[in-house]
């Protein structure tokens, strides 16, 4: 530009003094500089408009997940289970809602839903316990394979129907709102204030954490069939078996490896142990997924051995998961929320509401009714464990895989299954406290669990740090101290009452609230489960002793034994074990053994003549 005014003037044959023609260019400098920064000004403007920067997309995503966050507080008044909340936050939020936020991209939706996922199920499975799998393992994993498949196939028969589309799509969407949803009823389950008897709550949570790989297997095996036809059922099933099969050996190799690591490996910093927890559930993850396992599926086994052992700074490990995982619920369902037009579901309601009343009335009962029946539920539970079909996040990221495969109805599927997933998650998620309570299968609420606080070097001490909370119907509360018959080697470190701490002694009085901090060995945590943590029953149930059998001090009474474990020794006096084993024999020496009806005394310890512990076992053939 100022080449050609440049030429411009020399070329007019104009005699002007040297000094005006310097000016001259000087001001056409200046005002070509003016309009180059307004310029670049505007189209940085026109850029900001257009494309959000960093800044403005965490400011964005902070307001989401705060407004997920407080939304918690009106889904409990509402009775709306949580999800819901999260999705109609995104939907308000997207480009039909106020926000006017324009979000479609099905990729990465698929990859933050993916993830959000695994660490919800990493925490899912860091909470449940291997007695809960041992207790429900059968039904569970009966619902979460057949289950699935008749789900799937009464479902996609229906939606074929009624959509008018062929049998393969029909069935493809049936296979895609096929599992139930494991987010959504850990969720309801475990933060709703729903309680069910342990086994019910066991299978609910087992079957939707492992159904997963069942609902994957029939959506990719499905989508292969519609887009290459000539695909072989042998490769289909070659598929089912690798997504089970490798899931789960991934799943328990890199959770006993992770154990070992957690406890072994030094790091300076206490809040790395947290993250090289949740590093190895994804490793997990990673590595059952590149070797055509289920990641889904590995990621939980992981989360249940690492869970179910003993490791460093297990009580911070736990929070920060729990934590981690509500993260990822909001920012999932809040994202999958963005991705649905709530116009586009207008479309298809009618539609949607037939399909969603097919799979909650007719679908999933033929699928749960034969199994529960053939495990001997009992009729309520079978109710239950019916109604219990929530869908939630798994459905709306296995919708995303037509988009990915290039299927020409990839719209309508979504449209379609966001629709079954909202009134499925409203419907079931919003009536189950009803449901259960005219079942008659509501719980009381159960006194509050123990918690165990860290011990850095637990692979050094055998010794865990256990706080205790003592309910109303606590068996310790109205009792002293010196009588709830202590397993040896147990010290209550520490009572807080309100704001005061007392020193614990003999005559120490327990009330209703207390704190207990109590050091103990592992092995006698079910005896100060029964004193702490159980109601105080009217007729004592006696504690089944485990092999290692249960050490007492020789001054403990019997009829403490009796209060505090149900162990009726001779007629339940008021003698020690002490005096009690030298009325039977006038000599006891160490290991000397009384043999009762079903258990027998031991003793374990003795100092001169006096008997310092008795070990209370299960009856054994003395050795000839």
């Amino acid at each position: 530009m100022l080449f050609n005014v440049y030429y411009w003037h020399s070329s007019q044959n104009i005699s002007q003094p040297h000094i005006f023609t310097s000016f001259s260019y000087l001001w056409l400098l200046v005002l070509f500089a003016r309009f180059t920064m307004h310029r670049q000004r505007f189209i940085h403007l026109q850029i900001k408009l257009i494309m959000p920067t960093i800044e403005q997309l965490i400011l964005l995503t902070s307001i989401l997940i705060l407004l997920g966050i407080f939304s918690s507080k009106l889904s409990a008044r509402l009775g709306l289970p949580m999800l819901v909340m999260f999705l109609f936050i995104g939907m308000l939020a997207g480009e039909d809602g106020i926000g006017k936020i324009t979000f479609d991209n099905v990729n990465v939706s698929y990859a933050v839903g993916s993830l959000a996922l695994a660490l919800i199920l990493f925490d899912g499975g860091l909470q449940t316990s291997v007695k809960s799998i041992r207790l429900v393992w059968k039904p569970a994993f009966t619902l979460a394979t057949l289950g699935v498949l008749v789900t799937a196939g009464v479902t996609g028969v229906a939606a074929a129907y009624i959509l008018g589309i062929p049998l393969l799509e029909g069935l493809l969407l049936g296979a895609i709102v096929g599992s139930t949803d494991a987010a959504a009823v850990f969720s309801l389950l475990r933060n709703a204030g729903i309680y069910l008897n342990e086994r019910l709550q066991s299978t609910l949570e087992i079957e939707s954490a492992t159904n997963d790989p069942m609902a994957i297997f029939l959506t990719v095996g499905l989508l292969q069939l519609l887009m290459n036809p000539q695909a072989s059922g042998s490769e289909l099933v070659l598929l089912f078996f690798s997504q089970m099969g490798i899931g789960t050996v991934v799943g328990l190799s890199v959770g006993w490896i992770s154990v070992k690591i957690i406890n072994k490996i030094k790091l300076l910093a206490t809040g790395l142990y947290p993250v090289l927890v949740a590093a190895c559930g994804l490793l997990s993850f990673g590595l059952a997924s590149n070797l055509d396992g289920s990641g889904f599926l590995s990621i939980f086994v992981t989360g249940v051995v690492i869970g179910n052992h003993r490791f460093v700074f297990q009580r911070n490990t736990f929070l920060f998961h729990d934590g981690l995982a509500w993260l990822s619920q909001i920012i999932m369902f809040v994202m999958l929320g963005l991705l649905v037009n709530p116009s586009s579901l207008i479309e298809v309601w009618l539609e949607g509401l037939i399909i969603a009343l097919v799979l909650t009335f007719i679908a999933r009962p033929l699928a749960v009714i034969p199994v529960l029946k053939l495990f001997g539920f009992p009729k309520p539970e079978i109710a239950l464990i019916s109604w219990v079909g929530l869908r939630g996040s798994v459905p709306i990221i296995l919708a995303i895989f037509p988009f990915i495969y290039g299927l020409p109805g990839a719209n309508l599927i979504f449209d379609v299954v966001f629709f079954v997933v909202l009134i499925s998650a409203t419907l079931q998620g919003s009536t189950l406290p009803y449901v259960a309570r005219k079942l008659n299968l509501m719980q009381q609420p159960p006194l509050i669990p123990a918690a165990t606080l860290d011990i850095t070097a637990v692979d050094q001490i055998d010794a865990d740090l256990v706080e205790y909370t003592l309910g109303d119907d606590c068996s310790a509360v109205g009792r002293r101290l010196s009588q709830l018959a202590l397993p040896d080697q147990t010290v209550i470190a520490m009572i807080t009452r309100g704001k005061s701490v007392l020193p614990p002694r003999g005559s120490t009085l327990f009330y209703a609230d207390d704190h207990l901090f109590v050091v103990l060995k592992p092995e006698n945590r079910i005896f100060l489960e029964r004193l702490f943590s159980e109601k105080n029953a009217p007729e004592l149930e006696p504690i089944e002793l485990p092999d290692s059998g249960l050490s007492l001090k020789g001054t403990t009474r019997l009829n403490e034994i009796y209060s505090s474990y149900g162990i009726q020794i001779d007629n339940g006096d008021d003698r020690t074990l002490n005096q009690f084993i030298y009325a039977t024999e006038n000599e006891p020496s160490q290991n000397f053994v009384i043999k009762l009806a079903d258990l027998q005394l031991r003793i374990g310890e003795m100092i001169g003549t006096r008997i310092v512990t008795v070990i209370l076992e299960p009856t054994k053939e003395l050795e000839s």
